[in-house]
């Protein structure tokens, strides 16, 4: 029997040599691969981060500027400049219900590429509510719940990160008020069952319960709405009332930081399996998908002096890294977010509606940005129909069932496997499997019928 002894800022001591493994579910005592802190990439970034901005004064905001939208302890977290900030013992204990998540290698796929790549994953989508989204909302429902608040609002797109809210929310004793995309809301009806099931009300966006929402239906009313309409809505909702505190999915970095913990436990089990990898991809809508996996290899390569290559994929439908303009902008439709930094196709950008509901956002988390700037990151971006494509080959292969999120990522290592192919060149590819299709299965349901439009953005 193996026993191993992990810090959560450092790689195994222990590990016996010559053991082969080609998934780290072997390993016994996995509880022990679980780090006890997240990553802040903030210290760590190659130039100081631009700050957010107050719209009317252009000044930079406070952290007190803040509290109004978020619980304080969030606050903290976003403007810290600590370079790893402790899990509490209630987040880790909620962690431990489904972590660590598994990371296993693709040698079906590798073998129907005749590639000369190791494929490696970390697959997200082995938690209560399927996807990586989760490993933010737990926290983010536990400060909430220890400030005393009562009730969350938020957004959602292909609803993901509305499920994983609610089933944090459940576990610590908050109500929860979702403003689902109304595409989505409409394309993916068993996610709002989900929702409702783990005691949250969810709407559709654009609604009739905000000035946000009512404006934009007064000028279209039949829009299908954005993730830039739902945050409008729900930060709007959470402003007027006192009892209620807004929770995000993406793009600050209270909530990316949260993700590493993905990043932080693939250190680990890569090492375990004597890897390291040449490549990290991840899909970007916000960053938390991408920011989880990569930062960590990002803070890990530059310590050791390795080249390893992360990269964004993006959708064609809504390519802020890959189209976007690096400036500031709101991160909202109505404009009552701060100015951030970030790239960005405009906030009052309405994308088309794919099925990737997650990446159907207008700009890209400003410390991801600010990294794609300095060149540290490249994006990539497809369409949905190329990338449905090569998730069925990879779920006929692998048995697993790949959210439209993650196809895309998905599709770009077909593509970085193919590469090593007509190079001769070994390389190891890791990506971030960050949830299940399987409330998905409209989607793939219009691509094996032909009926899936590309989208591409003009």
């Amino acid at each position: 029997m193996l026993k191993y002894v992990v810090s959560s800022t450092k790689l195994l001591k222990n590990i016996p040599k010559g053991v082969t493994m080609q998934s780290t579910e072997q390993l016994t005592d996995p509880q022990e691969i679980i780090p006890k802190n997240w990553y802040n990439i903030i210290p760590d970034l190659p130039s100081e981060l631009p700050p957010m901005l107050n719209p009317a004064t252009k000044e930079p905001v406070k952290p007190a500027d803040l509290e109004a939208l978020f619980a304080k302890k969030l606050v903290e977290q976003e403007f810290s400049k600590k370079r790893f900030i402790p899990i509490p013992k209630e987040v880790l204990e909620a962690y431990s219900a489904y972590r660590p998540t598994p990371l296993k290698r693709a040698k079906k796929l590798e073998e129907y590429l005749k590639t000369p790549a190791r494929i490696y994953y970390k697959y997200e989508g082995a938690t209560p509510t399927g996807s990586h989204k989760i490993n933010t909302a737990l926290p983010q429902a536990y400060y909430n719940a220890v400030e005393g608040i009562s009730r969350l609002t938020t957004e959602t797109g292909a609803g993901q990160w509305g499920s994983a809210l609610a089933y944090a929310t459940n576990v610590f004793g908050l109500d929860l008020l979702v403003f689902m995309v109304k595409i989505s809301y409409l394309q993916k009806p068993l996610r709002k069952i989900i929702m409702r099931l783990f005691g949250a009300e969810v709407v559709p966006s654009p609604s009739e319960l905000t000035e946000s929402g009512r404006k934009v239906l007064q000028e279209d009313p039949d829009s299908t709405g954005s993730l830039g309409i739902a945050i409008s809505e729900a930060i709007e909702f959470a402003v007027k009332n006192d009892d209620t505190k807004y929770a995000l999915g993406s793009v600050l970095n209270h909530v990316l930081l949260h993700q590493t913990i993905i990043g932080e436990e693939a250190l680990v089990q890569m090492k375990l399996l004597e890897e390291e990898p040449n490549y990290v991809v991840g899909c970007v809508g916000g960053g938390s998908n991408f920011a989880g996996l990569a930062y960590p290899f990002y803070r890990y390569s530059r310590e050791k002096k390795l080249d390893v290559k992360l990269v964004a994929v993006e959708s064609t439908a809504a390519p802020s890294l890959t189209k976007g303009e690096y400036t500031y902008d709101f991160g909202d439709t109505s404009e009552l977010t701060p100015l951030i930094k970030m790239y960005t196709l405009g906030h009052k950008f309405i994308p088309s509606p794919i099925h990737a509901g997650g990446l159907r956002y207008h700009g890209a988390a400003p410390t991801l940005s600010l990294l794609k700037k300095h060149g540290f990151v490249e994006s990539l971006a497809y369409n949905q129909v190329e990338v449905l494509e090569a998730a069925s080959i990879f779920a006929k292969l692998e048995g697993i069932i790949p959210a439209p999120d993650s196809a895309h990522t998905i599709k770009a290592v077909f593509d970085l496997a193919l590469e090593a192919k007509r190079n001769g060149e070994e390389r190891v590819i890791l990506f971030n499997l960050s949830g299940h299709g399987l409330l998905d299965l409209n989607a793939y349901e219009e691509f094996l019928d032909g009926k899936l439009e590309p989208y591409e953005y003009s």
